[in-house]
């Protein structure tokens, strides 16, 4: 059985489809590396509240990279990814404990059954800890031999009288469920491993402030994503997304299951590379997984230096029924350009750096639709990070050459920054930095619903 420790990690963490396909994304071929055998179980990777499977793309290109097999490896979309407000209440485009329980089931079932293994190993960020912790604890503990919990609020984001009935309260019936009052909190038969930050996990606060009550304490701290039983480490300055999706949790994840140190931390590029995905939507606000059909994904090489297209679309077309797009080839060293339009929805430019490998999961969604603030402007411009949060003073942040106002110091909250142009710098490229990743975007008129995205990779 893993020991239950507390250890602090420093110095490298700070380097720098089937019957389900709308659900469970395969990530295709083996990477360099040492070849992954049979030794190894396959890995299934659940993302957190509101996401989706892309955000574990990255991850994938390094176990590809350490020479687990692609198909042994599936990242999971959830169908309504958004907790409801009180889990046993139904809401709608929401799910529930036990819609996840079922869902994260079906795919184990799909993975096993895929590569004949008897036990597949469970990777979770945040509320997709919960999803495996409920499935271990009910019955699956046999299906699964590995499950690591990446900044999961395994004690709640609070604990007090508030939303009884919300699965983050530590007091709620699913926690409560999940976590007894002494022993271990594990279940017997899995080897746990749970990943958190050193004190800027904005899930994991002793102050309220963050959920919008300053000076009202939570009842959590910094660790209560750790379990009795389990073996707990704390990543250092890593903030709440970052606990599943930063090269240096990659290490602790692969160590983990696989039982050695990876061989490269980095990603390798392929000669060829293709990129497909799923298109979805976030009707009434409410991020989905649900396809989107009859939507329109065009793809342009861009140049690095300018944003500008370089020659005609590489790809243009419409979803079907079920949602995918592509696939479409580009080169590992091509930064692209992928337009959006989709029925209800903002003309969404997403400006992004290479894809050194190929991915199925290159999910799309639309960007925010345009408001009030936005009617004079002549341009939209919005730099996001999916797969963790920007940090003031952490980081370096830039956008169009200024730190940016709408991202707050402190414990890193924040994932997007957006400014606003005159119509007069419509067309002009602005650009993007955050820490050594650099994208430049062309300004496209709000005028005509348009706005631009420069999303970064880590």
């Amino acid at each position: 059985m893993a020991l239950s420790r507390r250890t602090i990690l420093t110095g490298a963490a700070m380097l720098p489809l089937a019957a389900h396909a709308l659900r469970f994304e395969a990530a295709a071929q083996t990477g360099p590396g040492t070849t992954a055998g049979s030794d190894i179980p396959p890995i299934l990777f659940v993302h957190g509240n509101g996401d989706h499977a892309a955000l574990w793309m990255t991850q994938i290109w390094r176990m590809e990279t350490n020479g687990v097999p692609r198909n042994r490896l599936m990242a999971l979309n959830f169908t309504d990814p958004l907790a409801r407000s009180d889990d046993a209440v139904a809401q709608q485009g929401r799910s529930s404990t036990e819609d996840q329980r079922r869902e994260l089931g079906e795919a184990i079932a799909e993975l096993k059954k895929r590569t004949g293994a008897a036990k597949v190993a469970l990777v979770a960020n945040s509320r997709g800890g919960y999803a495996v912790r409920n499935y271990i604890k009910n019955g699956g503990s046999a299906d699964v031999s590995h499950a690591v919990l990446c900044g999961t609020p395994n004690h709640g984001v609070f604990d007090g009288t508030d939303s009884p009935g919300s699965e983050f309260n530590g007091r709620s019936p699913f926690l409560k469920s999940l976590n007894p009052g002494e022993g271990p909190e594990v279940t017997e038969g899995t080897a746990f491993l749970t990943l958190r930050s050193d004190g800027i996990d904005k899930y994991a606060q002793a102050d309220g402030r963050l959920l919008g009550k300053p000076g009202v304490a939570t009842g959590v701290t910094a660790d209560g994503p750790a379990l009795r039983g389990a073996t707990n480490l704390v990543l250092g300055a890593i903030d709440h997304r970052e606990t599943g999706f930063h090269p240096r949790a990659f290490r602790e994840i692969y160590k983990f299951i696989v039982g050695r140190e990876p061989v490269r931390i980095d990603i390798a590029p392929e000669a060829e590379v293709k990129i497909s995905g799923l298109v979805t939507g976030t009707p009434g606000g409410v991020p989905t997984n649900r396809p989107v059909a009859d939507a329109l994904v065009e793809v342009y090489r861009v140049a690095a230096d300018s944003g500008e297209r370089i020659g005609a679309a590489l790809h243009s077309a419409h979803t079907s029924a079920d949602g995918r797009w592509g696939p479409v080839r580009v080169d590992p060293a091509w930064p692209v350009e992928i337009v959006l339009t989709s029925a209800g929805a903002p003309i969404t430019h997403s400006y992004r750096s290479p894809f050194p490998r190929s991915s199925d999961v290159v999910h799309l969604r639309p960007g925010r639709t345009l408001g009030p603030a936005d009617a004079t402007v002549g341009a939209v411009i919005s730099m996001s990070r999916v797969r963790g949060y920007f940090g003031l003073p952490r980081d370096v942040v830039l956008l169009d050459g200024k730190e940016p106002t709408d991202v707050k110091a402190g414990v890193p909250t924040d994932s997007l920054s957006t400014i606003r142009l005159p119509a007069t710098d419509i067309g002009r490229p602005v650009a993007a930095l955050f820490n050594q990743e650099r994208i430049v975007v062309r300004a496209w008129p709000a005028s005509e619903n348009r706005i631009t995205v420069a999303e970064f990779t880590e």
